[in-house]
């Protein structure tokens, strides 16, 4: 009788042994085989005022020597993969909302300190604690404020000495924000465990090992001045991959008046932000560290607006020069944005904003900027690749360009301590502007600027990695099955260097 039992008791554990595999012995189920387990997944709509530049590879760079300088530019085939961007530069009005949210979010902190606690959230709904937050769903007293509110909301104005004009104060217009910096934290140098930063098993782990990290911080003091500060030391924890940013988000406006010595441009120094006449033209005067602010700034900014559905879009930010001039190229991987040679069409119409003659900016119609979108497209639905504004990339400027990137999604980047030497400091910047001739606007010209200076000449666009793009069925060299693809879209011949040196330097 114990026999019976036991061998029953063991028929019941082998089914439940079957039923933990998932395979039983009729169909219905994988049968013990392996299919995989689905992972999140995502409907990633198009993002507002954005266009898909499909994955795709080029020939980056020029071998023929420009002719106005002699300059020879570092060409290499490369690849990268599927982005959004915006189909313009990012206009006036766009970098206004920043810049009122800036100040918003200030009179809210004033306005809360004042006493009027419902402009910060501090509990939650069943009373319990949480870390404070603005509550923008308040909306600011503009009309009729008591004596306390007019306070906190004059408080970000100023009063020109002069003519008695009101204005902003751009000096108190400060984002704070932090950077997680993904990269450096993935590093084997960098991890936390000693037992993880070598896979050699010859080497013996040292587990007081002390590792150096460098990270940004920064503060601003009572007097109101930004102080940045890159500091070093032991590793200890996840947050000191974490950097802490300040930036005085207002446009240099006096950068009309400092780029064009002896020139009547007072009036744009003092409307061209602010007037609604500009309201569709790119904003200028913005540096390369205001455009990253604003980068973050606008990807926080949706996930507020989209919740928890956000959780997989991927941040916004600059472009790397390669991906600027693979988009600026457009399908066909053209010299110019257009598909036509030269610059203007039979009928004697320009295709963009530059300088077409030496004194002569008005030929093309236009003295300075220009409303965005006015002339065609390329091929990619991106509309002044060339002229108008140059753009920031988020690229490091080198001479040597390409040749110091891996050839896949290749970049360079370097976060510059505040004591760096200037050249340090020097990002690329792509496509030409207003003011430059048409050798200036070609796809493959390259240029820089320093990050903390903003021109009258450049602006910027902002791009989103794509997620989970799926790759492109193609007919395999023997006419077998199709397979997926390595380097759909895109135009430009097919990428080829072998080599993938990845140099990816911080301070």
């Amino acid at each position: 009788m114990k026999k019976i039992f036991l061998s029953a008791a063991l028929l019941i554990s082998l089914f439940a042994f079957v039923a933990c595999l998932g395979g039983t012995s009729k169909t219905g189920s994988n049968g013990g085989e392996v299919t995989g387990v689905s992972g999140s997944s995502i409907n990633e709509p198009t993002p507002y005022g954005m266009v898909l530049v499909n994955k795709g590879s080029l020939r980056m760079g020029t071998e023929n020597t420009d002719s106005l300088w002699g300059k020879e530019l570092p060409t290499r085939d490369i690849s990268v993969d599927a982005f959004w961007m915006d189909e313009h530069e990012v206009t006036n009005s766009m970098y206004r909302q920043f810049v009122y949210w800036v100040r918003d979010s200030i009179i809210r902190e004033r306005l809360a300190a004042g006493g009027d606690e419902s402009f910060k959230i501090e509990e939650d709904k069943n009373g319990e604690p949480i870390t404070p937050h603005l509550n923008w769903g308040k909306a600011i007293p503009w009309k009729n404020p008591d004596d306390e509110q007019k306070e906190a909301i004059e408080s970000i104005y100023t009063i020109h000495p002069f003519d008695g004009t009101k204005m902003l104060d751009y000096k108190q217009l400060n984002y704070r924000y932090e950077v997680f910096d993904y990269v450096t934290a993935a590093k084997r140098k960098y991890r936390l465990n000693p037992e993880e930063r070598n896979l050699n098993t010859d080497v013996t782990v040292n587990p007081n090992e002390v590792v150096w990290i460098s990270k940004d911080t920064a503060y601003v003091d009572e007097e109101g001045v930004i102080h940045r500060e890159t500091i070093t030391r032991p590793l200890s924890s996840m947050w000191d991959f974490v950097n802490t940013y300040i930036v005085n988000v207002y446009p240099d406006t006096t950068c009309w008046i400092n780029d064009f010595q002896n020139a009547e441009n007072e009036m744009y120094m003092r409307t061209y932000f602010t007037h609604s006449n500009y309201n569709e033209y790119p904003v200028v005067g913005v540096s390369w560290e205001q455009a990253n602010a604003f980068c973050n700034w606008r990807t926080d900014f949706l996930i507020r607006g989209l919740g928890p559905s956000a959780k997989y879009m991927q941040r916004y930010r600059l472009p790397t020069e390669a991906e600027w001039e693979y988009a600026a190229r457009g399908k066909n991987g053209n010299e110019l944005p257009w598909n036509q040679d030269g610059v203007k069409t039979t009928d004697g119409c320009f295709f963009a904003n530059f300088k077409p003659d030496r004194g002569n900016y008005t030929k093309d119609g236009n003295l300075i900027t220009s409303k965005v979108g006015i002339y065609s497209a390329n091929s990619n639905g991106l509309f002044d690749m060339a002229g108008n504004v140059a753009e920031w990339t988020s690229t490091v400027y080198t001479e040597a360009g390409v040749y110091s990137m891996s050839d896949m999604n290749p970049t360079l980047t370097y976060n510059a301590a505040l004591e760096d030497p200037y050249a340090l400091k020097r990002k690329s910047v792509r496509g030409g502007s207003w003011k430059d001739p048409e050798s200036f606007i070609k796809s493959a010209w390259r240029t820089f600027e320093y990050q903390n200076v903003g021109r009258s000449f450049i602006g910027f666009r902002c791009v989103r990695s794509q997620v989970g793009t799926p790759g492109k069925k193609v007919k395999t060299g023997n006419n077998s099955k199709a397979s997926k693809s390595r380097g759909g879209g895109g135009g430009g011949r097919a990428g080829g260097g072998s080599t993938k040196s990845v140099r990816r330097t911080r301070r």
